[in-house]
């Protein structure tokens, strides 16, 4: 089975946005600036590295690209069992599981940024990694300075990450590396995210949250408060305000996805920080990372090669099996479906043309190739990125 997992903080990069800017998903970041008033498409390309390592830029940024590799993977067919995220990539797991709307969902990541930015800027804090110690050890690390220093993120096996006030880091790392530790190093971050510390962010967060719709998931979305597959939309408010000054249970939630059977992990959006920590975590399967348009191609290949089958499929919805060389073309938006007047199965369509349209806005294929199978009826209401049409492309 298969998960999507999505990067938090700290995988974003100067100019990331850049592969994507020709791709037909690049139209998400024209959506996320109109939700929040930003110039979403200048962070994800012209912003340098000093102002994109700000909280309330790197936040958004992040998610944004995670949205657009989530939109043109969908784009192909291939499809997840669940999503789970790694601190503010909760939000982008929320959202691919439609729990959140994407307008809603990217207006609430740019409040959670600055939210947490004015509370870093109000309490000097800072992380460090300890690398090669128990967790227990860990803790006991941070215990023993008998000041603020908590684990914040449990990664890997021999991998934390801890947080709190600089003098008290600088000691639980002197305690941590008494105690065995292979290496302790801070992190350049400018906050002790996901502790007691960011308890002034808590209540701003939470009016956002308070204000914004939560649906039912469509697949289990595993939180890092408890490393637990949700499907309830109403327990998330509460998860994700715990998840503001609680660790990250990531190393926990791997283990719960190896449990309940996923054995392929496909990481979307910038980096493959994700990608790097499943190797260590979990036992067997495949590693994805999707960062760039390139990959999408390596990723139906790998998918293909997961299924044990002689013929090159992979598992798509609904019992489809798609080729790894086809491809889905999806709806851009909410409504109702009108196909055009000529479109039938085994009909040639170029890259650009219209399939039909949802109210004004026209269906437009991102690909070339035959149609194997059309998967809206005229009349149906459908979702934005709902599969419209089933494509084999002319590779």
């Amino acid at each position: 089975m298969i998960v999507f997992t999505y990067p938090g903080q700290g995988s974003q990069a100067p100019g990331m946005g850049s592969a994507w800017v020709d791709h037909p998903s690049w139209e998400l970041v024209e959506e996320a600036s109109d939700a929040t008033g930003r110039d979403i498409a200048a962070l994800l390309l012209d912003t340098d590295a000093d102002e994109l390592t700000l909280t309330g830029n790197a936040q958004l940024a992040t998610f944004v690209t995670s949205m657009v590799v989530l939109d043109a993977v969908s784009r192909t067919g291939a499809e997840a069992g669940a999503h789970a995220g790694h601190s503010l990539g909760e939000y982008s797991a929320l959202c691919a599981a439609g729990v959140l709307d994407f307008a809603d969902a990217v207006a609430l990541v740019n409040e959670r940024g600055a939210a947490m930015q004015s509370a870093a800027d109000a309490q000097n804090g800072t992380m460090a990694a300890i690398l090669g110690l128990d967790d227990e050890e860990v803790d006991v690390a941070c215990q023993r300075t008998a000041g603020d220093a908590w684990i914040a993120n449990y990664n890997a096996p021999g991998q934390v990450v801890i947080a709190g006030t600089p003098e008290d880091l600088d000691r639980a790392c002197e305690i941590a590396k008494e105690l065995g530790a292979k290496r302790a190093m801070r992190i350049p971050v400018g906050g002790a995210f996901h502790t007691p510390l960011m308890a002034p962010a808590r209540d701003r967060l939470r009016n956002a949250i308070d204000a914004t719709e939560f649906r039912n998931a469509e697949q289990p979305v595993y939180a890092n408060v408890d490393a637990r597959p949700h499907l309830d939309g109403a327990e998330w408010p509460d998860l994700l305000g715990a998840q503001l000054t609680s660790p990250v249970r990531w190393r926990q939630t791997l283990r719960s996805l190896e449990d309940d059977g996923f054995t392929t992990f496909v990481e979307l959006g910038p980096g493959s920080v994700l990608t790097g920590l499943a190797k260590r975590a979990v036992a067997d399967g495949a590693r994805i990372s999707i960062s760039a348009p390139g990959d999408l191609d390596g990723l139906l290949t790998a998918l293909s090669s997961t299924t044990g089958s002689s013929t090159p499929t992979l598992v798509a919805g609904e019992g489809e099996q798609l080729f790894a060389t086809e491809r889905m073309v999806v709806s851009p938006s909410a409504g109702i479906f009108v196909p055009a007047s000529d479109l039938h199965e085994g009909q040639i369509i170029t890259v650009g043309q219209v399939i039909g349209m949802i109210g004004a806005t026209e269906v437009r294929s991102s690909f070339s190739g035959e149609i194997r199978g059309v998967l809206a009826v005229e009349g149906e209401r459908v979702t934005s990125r709902q599969p419209i049409a089933w494509l084999r492309t002319n590779q």
